[in-house]
């Protein structure tokens, strides 16, 4: 099957024939109302409903609505977003950006703020339809220039369903030539060791024309390292694992998910660094081609989680973290002792969020192993990226 053979319209971002229509929906929508009120000052309300009225198409809408939104998110909750390895960002080419997965909705969202910041085009972001709890948050994104993943389907609709996916994406890169973003595996890592799903990668080699690694060549896969000082989600995580700890079957609630998404949007995140890597098709040209599909997958996301280990940006509090772990003094001149205790200290007030009825010291103890192991991995992956898998 072609591009030309599939309708993209359930799934794409909204074209600006229609952006006048949703948004005037959007804007009378109370749930939509209340999120507003929630994550902005009140008094800043009405000019944001002004410039909404007088947008009528995506790119306005990211220029004059998101941009400055995400610079008020930037400075209250961050203390600085930075962006690395800009001399690799060709504005000729359309890239897919591959990278690791910190917060549900700010990883795209702070890395197209890095593009805008430099006049560079903004990329369209693939986001879960298990995210879009609420119609008006569904019209949100796709007004945003987000398109739709679908998941939680059958087992003939998912196969259907990632045709369908991996064809828009093609056709975004071939035809639309636009830029998208996409997470290097469904859902985050819970424990910050991050490793790209074979099955994504197969996924994307659905669509396109020729061999595997030529499908893969074609959209230009450029790994993107995101590094977050502080993880505002870090306590939740560690209380998803002492519940899954006690049951095995435990699952989130949507509530849990809204949480989520709630305390990453806005609580402080600290230093917040993306690194931009070579897209791997050189490296890809190195391997040459493989019999299998299983055999392609497995070295391409091997090349992108070398690129995403080595340019992550390691802080103060994963080297604290590291040592803590495995009761070292290894990189001890990484930090001063002033740091070292307020970095413990976070840690200590962290879990001491955590609403759990009935924490035994061991498992508390078990929570105190688990944010370690979290700030930790970023610099254990990096140590084994760089010297060849030796920490």
């Amino acid at each position: 099957m072609t591009n030309k053979d599939f309708d993209f319209s359930d799934i794409a971002p909204y074209d600006d024939s229609v952006f006048r229509t949703i948004l005037d929906k959007l804007v009378k929508d109370p749930g939509f109302l209340h999120a507003v009120s929630y994550v902005m000052p009140q008094k800043d309300i009405p000019a944001l409903i002004t410039e909404l009225n007088h947008t009528d198409n995506r790119r306005d809408f990211q220029r004059r609505v998101m941009f400055p939104f995400l610079e008020m998110l930037a400075k209250t909750t961050t203390s600085g977003i930075t962006l690395g390895g800009a001399k690799y960002f060709n504005p000729a080419l359309n890239y897919t950006f591959i990278t690791n997965h910190r917060d549900i909705v700010l990883d795209a969202s702070f890395l197209n703020l890095t593009f805008l910041r430099r006049d560079w085009p903004s990329s369209e972001v693939a986001i879960g339809n298990n995210l879009l709890v609420f119609d008006w948050i569904s019209d949100l994104v796709r007004l945003n220039n987000s398109f739709i993943v679908k998941r939680n389907t059958g087992l003939r609709e998912g196969l259907e369903a990632a045709k369908k996916l991996s064809a828009y994406i093609h056709y975004a890169i071939m035809e639309k030539h636009e830029s998208v973003w996409i997470a290097q595996r469904e859902g985050r890592a819970k424990d910050s060791s991050d490793h790209t799903q074979e099955s994504l990668i197969k996924m994307l080699a659905l669509g396109g024309e020729g061999t595997f690694m030529q499908k893969i060549k074609e959209i230009n896969l450029m790994p993107v390292s995101i590094s977050y000082e502080y993880d505002p989600n870090d306590y939740l995580k560690v209380k998803e694992f002492l519940l899954r700890r006690r049951d095995p079957h435990f699952k989130k609630s949507q509530r849990d998910d809204l949480f989520s998404m709630e305390t990453g949007l806005l609580q402080f995140k600290g230093k917040v660094h993306f690194q931009l890597t070579p897209r791997i098709n050189v490296r890809i040209d190195e391997l040459g081609e493989f019999p299998d599909s299983n055999t392609s997958a497995k070295y391409v996301c091997a090349l992108i989680d070398s690129a995403i280990h080595r340019g992550y940006e390691i802080f103060p509090i994963n080297y604290v973290a590291y040592d803590s772990l495995h009761e070292s003094r290894r990189f001890a001149h990484k930090y001063t002792e002033e740091e070292k205790t307020d970095c413990l200290n976070y840690f200590e007030s962290q879990l001491n969020k955590i609403d759990v009825d009935g924490i035994t010291d061991e498992e508390r103890s078990f929570m105190r192993e688990m944010i370690l192991i979290m700030y930790a991995n970023p610099l254990k992956n990096k140590l084994k990226s760089i010297l060849g898998g030796f920490e």
